[in-house]
């Protein structure tokens, strides 16, 4: 059916607006423990289906994803390196008020696809893997005919670089999307026709009927504020 893109959830970085990118022991907070609690809830009856529950390495994408985990032990937890935060090489740690005096920053805004991070990755790098990885996790569990329902969790750039492939757009508009810690976004590849269902759901999670995906029925969308990390990414 589709991939439900879960971006983690609040996290002590998120709280204390500081680009934690790949740094080891970045927790959830108190909110973002939370919004993991209540993800199985939000999926309802559709977590029952789930074929798989892929996962970036970092500890915030396993904590969001540990109770939903820990409720279906028949559902492989997969970790997928691919989905794992973008490398911010020297930015990483560095509050982002501070970030947003370099000269960089405002290239990571307006054209991410020329923005290469000191010591770390490529923001086109970046949107190569991760758009791969979804691809190939979805042509795994998502089904040759596109039944399966599987969860993504990782991180704010990673999938909003998805969300734009999967609308064809190109990098530099990907900072149009807007996606909160704890929401959901949902996409349907198929051989026909790839959809985009549901962008930044921050409540309980509704898809269309099976006849109505090809169509691209907008379903549980909602909107929020945008995100301040290097293209919202933390």
């Amino acid at each position: 059916m589709a991939v439900i893109l879960v971006r983690h959830g609040r996290s002590t970085a998120n709280t204390a607006s500081v680009l934690a990118g790949r740094s080891p022991g970045v927790a959830l907070d108190d909110v973002g423990r939370a919004q993991a609690a209540e993800l199985p809830d939000r999926l309802g009856e559709r977590g029952a289906r789930l074929r798989a529950i892929a996962r970036s390495p970092l500890q915030r994408c396993a904590e969001t994803v540990a109770p939903l985990v820990a409720g279906l032990v028949d559902v492989p937890e997969v970790v997928v390196d691919d989905l794992a935060e973008v490398d911010y090489g020297e930015w990483t740690n560095r509050p982002l008020a501070e970030l947003a005096k370099e000269p960089l920053w405002q290239t990571v805004q307006r054209q991410p696809s020329a923005a290469v991070f000191p010591g770390g990755e490529a923001m086109s790098a970046m949107a190569s893997r991760a758009v791969s990885a979804v691809r190939e996790l979805d042509a795994q569990y998502g089904g040759e005919d596109g039944s399966g329902l599987w969860v993504a969790c990782t991180h704010g750039d990673i999938i909003k670089a998805v969300i734009a492939d999967a609308m064809g757009l190109h990098l530099d508009g990907f900072q149009r999307i807007v996606v909160e810690p704890a929401s959901l976004s949902v996409v349907r590849y198929h051989p026909r026709q790839t959809v985009v269902h549901t962008v930044n759901n921050t409540a309980r999670l509704s898809l269309p009927a099976p006849g109505a995906e090809l169509a691209g029925t907008a379903v549980g969308g909602a909107t929020g504020t945008a995100g301040t990390g290097a293209g919202g990414g933390r």
